[in-house]
């Protein structure tokens, strides 16, 4: 009896066993199938309702090609098979479902979306390389060899979409070259000035450029006493904004807004590419011992196309906005330069001693509960004054968007941060004595002062006394060029310059 009753449950086991097999597989097969059916480019449409995605990837070279091969969506956003492509799936599709029933995709930024920034998160390096095994081909350039064999040594560091971003969603605007024609378009309609502004006193001004149709405005700032740095209790303070010291500064000029692309490019259609220099009446002439060599042509768009006329210029290296310097101080007869770290900050307060020029500290500028709403500083009030990552949709403005400080300057505290003279120091402030006038900084370094916070900076950063600095090499990268260029930065969108004149016997002193 039990022995047939065992019988009875080997056989009910074996029957288990065999249908749990033939289940196993019929569940295997049919969730690869919706693994497969859920990975093309008509199942990732359902829920990705932009349309403009997919009208730029059927246009781009991973769609249409010489070689009849389409790259799909999953190819490029997902990592292959055998490097966590499951996981990413799962981790991915949770994300686009929620997005689809809980977002307005109307409220997106995809213009945000498209930067290198955001679309590191969404494609993946292996995916690249899955496909493009071989980075040296005999098609390639010699140029992309150089480029290529930059990124063999530095792979720990870069991403293939460094360079080649706009490869899987085309772009009419990105240019992945030498941009020779940057700076050619001109309004050549209206009149060009023949002189450089007359200055008699320390008054505000509009500077004329000679030979050009540019002008800007200049700021009289008067003379005074101040204490550079942050007190201790200051909310958002860092370790280098201290200890704060008595500095006097003698009065001087500084331009009302930042550099602008029309005031830059005034300076390299004079001065750039082919050995072009500038006189002193601003008109083209041969090089010559005094003459000015300005930039050569740029990588791609420096202007990321957000456009070029009166948004702050950006993406030039420090030695770029030092030879702007010179070259207006040559073709206006001014002594034009960069403002010190004590005269930037000076300025930027305005005569005020607070985190920023206008009423309210760090924290009342931050994400609020109900009750901070109902009783707490107005946060819009920083939106007046400043552009920064809450209201800048991630790209630069005109300055037109923001009112001035107290001196009549306009986003000091946002929009680009700027250079200064000064090399950087950590410890720069406790070296100063105090009631010092006019420092200048430390007498060497390897970066230089950076003030002022950008459009991506949080509300700590973009305080009066927020410091920051160059970082020549990581600004660098990616530039695919051999040698790298000493005139344009690669990697850094945040920086632009404001000029300052000097108050001396040019000036009316």
């Amino acid at each position: 009896m039990l022995k047939r009753f065992g019988n009875y449950l080997r056989k009910k086991l074996l029957l288990v066993l065999i249908i749990g097999f033939f289940i196993g597989i019929a569940i295997t097969i049919y969730t690869h199938k919706a693994i497969e059916a859920t990975s093309t480019p008509e199942s990732c449409e359902m829920c990705h309702i932009h349309p403009h995605v997919f009208d730029s990837w059927k246009l781009s070279v991973h769609h249409e090609n010489r070689i009849g091969m389409h790259v799909g969506c999953v190819d490029c956003h997902l990592p292959p098979k055998g490097h966590g492509y499951l996981k990413e799936k799962i981790k991915a599709s949770a994300r686009d479902a929620y997005g689809y029933f809980f977002k307005d995709s109307a409220e997106f930024n995809w213009e945000a979306k498209s930067t290198l920034e955001q679309a590191q998160h969404f494609v993946f390096k292996e995916s690249c390389i899955h496909c493009h095994s071989n980075l040296f081909p005999l098609t390639l350039t010699t140029e992309g060899q150089e480029a290529h064999l930059y990124y063999s040594q530095n792979e720990d560091e870069l991403r293939c979409i460094n360079c080649h971003l706009n490869v899987g969603h085309y772009d009419p605007n990105a240019i992945h070259a030498k941009n020779i024609a940057f700076g050619n378009a001109g309004d050549e309609t209206k009149e060009k000035y023949t002189t450089a502004a007359v200055v008699s006193a320390h008054n505000d001004f509009t500077e004329t450029i000679p030979g050009t149709t540019i002008a800007f405005n200049m700021k009289a700032i008067p003379g005074g006493s101040f204490s550079i740095g942050s007190p201790e209790t200051e909310q958002e303070r860092k370790a280098d904004e201290g200890p704060q010291k008595t500095v006097n500064i003698s009065p001087f000029f500084m331009a009302e807004i930042e550099v602008s692309w029309d005031e830059f490019l005034a300076f390299y259609s004079a001065t750039a590419a082919e050995g072009r220099t500038t006189d002193t009446e601003g008109t083209r002439t041969q090089r010559d011992v005094d003459a000015i060599s300005g930039p050569t042509p740029p990588y791609g768009q420096p202007d990321q196309n957000w456009g070029l006329g009166n948004r702050p210029a950006i993406t030039m290296s420090f030695h770029a906005a030092e030879t702007y310097c010179k070259w207006l101080s040559q073709v206006t007869g001014k002594t034009y330069r960069l403002a010190t770290e004590a005269e930037w900050e000076y300025a930027a307060r305005g005569k005020t001693t607070t985190p920023f020029f206008f009423d309210g500290k760090p924290k009342d500028f931050k994400e609020k509960n109900f009750i901070g709403k109902l009783f707490g500083q107005d946060s819009e009030i920083i939106n007046n004054y400043i552009v920064y990552e809450k209201n800048s949709g991630l790209k630069t403005a005109e300055p037109v968007t923001v009112e001035s400080n107290p001196f009549g300057l306009k986003n000091m505290l946002g929009n680009v941060a700027e250079y200064c003279s000064d090399w950087y120091a950590e410890d720069a402030y406790s070296k100063l004595p105090d009631g010092i006038s006019n420092p200048k900084g430390p007498a060497s370094g390897k970066e230089h002062v950076v003030r002022g916070g950008h459009f991506k900076s949080p509300v700590g950063e973009v305080r009066s006394a927020a410091r920051d600095y160059s970082r020549t090499k990581e600004w660098m990268k990616t530039d695919p060029q051999m040698p790298k260029s000493i005139w344009w930065l690669s990697d850094c969108n945040t920086v632009g310059f404001r000029v300052v004149c000097e108050f001396n016997e040019k000036t009316g002193k």
